[in-house]
């Protein structure tokens, strides 16, 4: 059974960054999908970070390509450095996670299909 925890929103001017963590219980070194999504008020989730476990290989929405990177902490957590933050960066933030991974999650628009999800982290950014 696997869990996600999200911690490391919060507000920022623009052009700052910011790191958020997801912790995942029941981590698994390869066949598992871990990703990001946002959702702005009034529109629907969209992806906007995904890994694949297995040689840790990501895959990222056009509008943050360059910006939003993944990485991997210790203890089962894997990291979404936000870079040049912009105000359309602003967004509730959520991480999700597939224990039955594969080739139809290493994109970064199969997020919403996840089956696990955190309760978010707001990202503010002013200008």
């Amino acid at each position: 059974q696997v869990a996600v925890v999200e911690s490391g929103g919060g507000s920022v001017q623009t052009g700052e960054s910011l790191r958020l963590s997801c912790y995942v219980d029941g981590y698994a070194e390869s066949g598992m999908c871990v990703g990001w999504a946002r959702q702005r008020p009034g529109q629907r989730r969209e992806g906007v970070a995904v890994v694949y476990t297995g040689g840790f290989k990501t895959d990222y929405a056009d509008s943050v390509k360059g910006r939003f990177k993944m990485s991997r902490g210790s203890a089962n957590t894997v990291y979404l450095e936000l870079d040049s933050l912009q105000p359309e960066d602003t967004a509730m933030y959520y991480c999700a996670a597939d224990r039955h991974g594969g080739t139809w999650c290493m994109g970064v628009n199969s997020v919403p299909l996840f089956n696990t999800w955190g309760q978010g982290t707001q990202v503010t950014v002013s200008s």
